[in-house]
């Protein structure tokens, strides 16, 4: 997913996002400790949107700090 369209969900969006690619990172270190991984680049991809959605949330919660 493109930052434009992380920046269009909402926070619980953006959480539940986040959970899944969680999953989807720990299924592939399983896979790749047992030599099944045929995609390593995947983990980095998803290392990358993961920190995508944590960078977007922050932002959101440092705006909401300073409107408050």
């Amino acid at each position: 997913m493109k930052t434009k369209e992380l920046r269009e969900l909402s926070v619980e969006e953006l959480n539940a996002r986040r959970r899944e690619l969680r999953q989807e990172m720990l299924n592939l270190r399983v896979q790749q400790q047992s030599g099944q991984l045929e995609n390593p680049s995947r983990l980095s991809l998803l290392r990358r949107e993961v920190a995508r959605i944590e960078t977007i949330v922050t932002e959101r919660g440092i705006a909401a700090s300073k409107a408050a």
